[in-house]
């Protein structure tokens, strides 16, 4: 068994969905690892990560949706629908800085994925995202832990 550790700096847009899949499995092919365990983690507070559909656009922006429902960024009320509206007390980095947390803490911050011949095993729909939650880019690392055996 072998190890092999690299980062990757990834480039968001702001709010929403970066593909990473690529970046990955070209970091699986320089390690010269043929068949092993890829283990994914974000160095963040405010971004995750997500294996989720690749084929239609909107699987993605329902899923935005869903979540500025589920932790608006205005605050938080009771979950029943009815009291008054509590601002977050948390805004160091501004008005997104703690609904990005919140949005983090619900969702996850690394994946383990198998590879074989050199590439993930993923289904034929799926892809790996990097889930940005604050409204602005961010310059996100990545960090990439793999662990396997060398082709022979």
């Amino acid at each position: 068994m072998r190890q092999s550790l690299s980062t990757l700096s990834i480039e968001t847009a702001g709010e929403g969905f970066t593909d990473i899949t690529a970046a990955v499995e070209r970091t699986i092919a320089e390690s010269g690892l043929d068949t092993g365990l890829c283990l994914v983690f974000a160095l963040h507070t405010s971004c995750s990560l997500t294996v989720n559909e690749n084929a239609d656009p909107r699987v993605l922006q329902d899923l935005t949706t869903y979540m500025r429902a589920l932790v608006p960024h205005h605050g938080v009320s009771p979950l029943g629908g009815e009291g008054t509206w509590h601002p977050y007390r948390h805004n160091d980095e501004g008005p997104d800085d703690m609904p990005s947390h919140i949005r983090t803490a619900l969702t996850a911050t690394s994946l383990t994925l198998s590879f074989q011949a050199g590439r993930l095993v993923l289904g034929t729909w799926q892809a790996i995202y990097l889930w940005e939650h604050r409204r602005a880019g961010q310059r996100r690392r990545i960090r990439l832990h793999l662990i396997g055996e060398a082709g022979g």
